[in-house]
Parts: structure tokens; sequence; C-alpha cells
């Protein structure tokens, strides 16, 4: 009887060891493949982190340097369920998101084409702008892959009427962040309204207060390029405040200077968000 329990008891214990493993090798909840690319067959995503906003570094297959850049960031890990373990070389998985961005229109950079197992990928893809960094084991048992969907930062914050009002006071101008534009386009988007909406306030508490409203780019592009560009936001401020918030046109004057008066370095993707702005100038 006593051995018959024993039997028992270890049939149980192999079973439910069975069991761990199998679901051990399940995809994690929750986790789930990005789109730009499909898995390699015997593949399981063990882990997962998605953040709406975050930073990462990349070399860019172009110039060879680091670029960091940021946006929705995605890092998904694999692992090889216990049958597939030793099937696949660190090569052949290289070669295979190499190939599969290649197909796409897009580059890449291998960081040692003998030893391929860290890769970084560029692609525009539906007109973003989508990152993408492989770290393969030498094993080949596990890939660590983290792509960026490039975007800029949503600003949550807004500086007030009363924010701006100290600026102008101390320094005669304050920079604006709040009020956004399509990539290469001077058409004001809708979520500026609450930026726009401060600007009207600070003038209709002053009314003599007149202004200039520049506008300023990062160093991406040519020059007369940028300039008119920036002239054309600043025109297109001027011009949502006095159609929409009935600001009066003679206290408004819209100028550009494009990339010549930067706040900071344009070397970082940070650094250039910082110097795509408007400021308002006190008159």
């Amino acid at each position: 009887m006593k051995n018959c329990r024993t039997f028992i008891y270890g049939v149980v214990v192999f079973l439910l060891t069975l069991s761990s493993m199998a679901f051990a090798e399940e995809d994690k909840k929750g986790c789930k493949d990005h789109p730009l690319f499909s898995r390699m067959e015997g593949y399981y995503l063990w882990t997962c982190e998605a953040k709406d906003f975050d930073a990462f570094d990349f070399i860019d297959p172009e110039t060879k340097q680091k670029v960091t850049i940021e946006g929705k960031k995605l890092y998904t890990g694999y692992s090889t369920k216990k049958e597939y373990k030793g099937k696949y070389s660190y090569i052949q998985v290289s070669r295979n998101y190499t190939n599969a961005i290649e197909k796409l229109g897009g580059t890449f950079w291998v960081n040692d084409p003998k030893y391929p197992n860290k890769t970084s990928m560029k692609l525009i893809k539906d007109g973003k702008e989508i990152w993408a960094w492989i770290h393969i084991d030498t094993d080949a048992e596990n890939i660590h892959l983290t792509i960026v969907e490039k975007q800029a930062m949503k600003q949550e914050i807004v500086a007030d009427a009363k924010f701006m009002a100290k600026g102008i006071n101390t320094t005669g101008h304050v920079a604006i962040y709040g009020i956004y534009f399509d990539f290469n386009k001077a058409d004001v988007k809708p979520e500026s309204e609450p930026a726009l909406k401060e600007i009207a306030k600070l003038l209709q508490q002053d009314a003599k207060l007149k202004l200039y409203v520049v506008g300023h780019t990062d160093n991406v592009g040519g020059l007369d390029y940028n300039m008119k560009l920036s002239l054309q936001r600043a025109e297109a401020v001027v011009k949502e405040l006095v159609s929409k918030y009935k600001i009066a046109s003679d206290r408004l004057k819209a100028g550009g200077v494009g990339p010549l008066a930067p706040v900071t370095s344009n070397d970082t993707e940070e650094g250039k968000a910082k110097n795509r702005r408007v400021e308002l100038v006190k008159q």
C-alpha cells in the first residue's frame, strides 16, 4: 500500500512538473509581438514591457553614429521552447530579421558581420519612423527585441498666462511648448488649444501688450527652408489668435528665425525638441 501511494505521488509530481514546464513555455499574459516582425517558429514570449514614451540608444545605419530615439517603446524577450533548443544559430536568427527589414524598405547596421548578434534597424512605414534593436544570445536561445516608434513627447503641462506674463516682464520673451504642428507643415493642430487659450488670456488681461510671435526650428533641413517654415508657423499662430480668440491683429506680428536662436544643442533629439518652439516677444 505504501509503495502504491509512493508511486501515485511520483506520478502526480511528474505530471505537475510537465504541466509547469508547458505553462512556462507559453507567452506571458498581456505580451504580444510588435506588428513589424512575425515570430520565428519555436519561440515564446517570456517577458515584455511597453511604454507610451521612453528613449533608447540605437546606431544609425547611415551615419554609423549612436543616436537616442524617443517615442513609443516596446521591449519583447523571446526564449526557445524545449524541443527547439539548438535548432537555430544566432546568425540564422539575425538574417531572418535583417531580411525582413530590407523587404520592408528599411536599413540596418550589424555590430560585427562575423558575429551578428547585435543589430540596429531603421524603417519609415506609413509615415512613421521606426527603430529596432535586436540582441541575440550566442546560443540563439534568447532574443531581446526593442522597438521605438519615434515621436515627440506630448506636452501635458502648458504654461499659463501668469507664467507667460512673468517671463515677458522679466526677460522680454517667453517660450511656448504647447503649440503643435505636423512634420514639415504650418497648420496649427487642435492639441494646441490649451496653449492658445492662455496666450489669449495673457493679451486680454493686459490691453496694452503687443507681441511678436516668433517661430523657431531645429537644424534639420536647409536654412532657407527652415526660415520660411518658422515664419509660416508663426503666421498660423497669429491667424488662430485673431480669428478664433478675437485678438486685434495690430497687437500681433509674426516672425521666423528658423534654427538661428537655439536654446540648447541640436546634437540630441531632446535638444531638437526644445529648439522647436514658438516664442512670445514683447514689442
